[in-house]
């Protein structure tokens, strides 16, 4: 029960690796507010992990509604502990096949919408005397993909900004990192495969180029998210946890 009596807000939180760390966050002792665009889907993950769950229809976006998270979570379960920022959505294309509007939403949902999102919980993490946030940022933020420049660069923002985050608000006990997960089998993979002229051989491709010869399962992130959230990370703030499968430890 490393999380026990905590309050966490995770974002993101309908499927995939958010829906994965509301649950395990849960198990662990935490209230969970659980955030999606999706109202339905939130909905039914928070009734499924129970009591100590609550799902709010928002966007990350709209600075009106971040607030709106916080408020209701402070309301209903007394404060603020852990923030996972892990909402985000994906186009796929090269740089010269992607369109201002797309560029546009990249950046409102997963960039500016987490600078949104830590803007507007500062002063709940402040009232308990600190806290941690764990921000969902990519493998993409580190390495280049050809097919996916817009991403790559929202994630890397937000490794920069985390750093930025750790350093400001570690006096007041607030500790910032991201964690960089490679491929992960959740519907934004599903869309990547999708953009192949060959899905299931592309598929087969990517797979052997892992040391671990499988791509991670929304659990495996969620276990690294809540070592971050617990006590277990306390003397850790500003940095990258990587997980690749070992993606990263081989040059071919």
């Amino acid at each position: 029960m490393r999380l026990a009596g905590k309050v966490a807000i995770v974002t993101g939180a309908a499927g995939g690796i958010g829906a994965a760390t509301a649950a395990r966050f849960a198990a662990e002792g935490a209230f969970v507010t659980c955030v999606d665009l999706r109202a339905e889907a939130v909905a039914e993950l928070a009734g499924r992990i129970g009591p100590h769950a609550h799902g709010i229809a928002a966007d990350v976006a709209s600075p009106d509604d971040n607030a709106r998270i916080v408020e209701q979570t402070v309301r209903r379960f007394g404060g603020v502990d852990v923030f996972v920022a892990n909402a985000a959505v994906q186009f796929m294309g090269r740089i010269d096949d992607t369109a201002p509007e797309q560029w546009d939403r990249l950046h409102a949902v997963n960039l500016r919408g987490v600078y949104l999102g830590v803007q507007a919980v500062l002063p709940a993490l402040r009232h308990r005397g600190g806290g941690s946030i764990v921000i969902t940022a990519s493998l993409l933020g580190i390495v280049g993909d050809p097919d996916m420049p817009a991403y790559g660069a929202m994630k890397g923002g937000l490794r920069s900004m985390a750093r930025a985050l750790a350093a400001a608000h570690g006096p007041e006990g607030v500790r910032v990192n991201t964690i960089c997960p490679g491929d992960v089998e959740t519907e934004l993979l599903d869309d990547f495969f999708a953009f192949q002229p060959d899905p299931h051989a592309a598929r087969e491709r990517l797979v052997e180029r892992y040391p671990l010869r499988r791509f991670a399962a929304p659990d495996d992130v969620a276990a690294a998210a809540l070592f971050l959230a617990s006590d277990d990370a306390a003397y850790i703030t500003g940095t990258d946890l990587v997980v690749d499968g070992g993606l990263l430890a081989q040059i071919y």
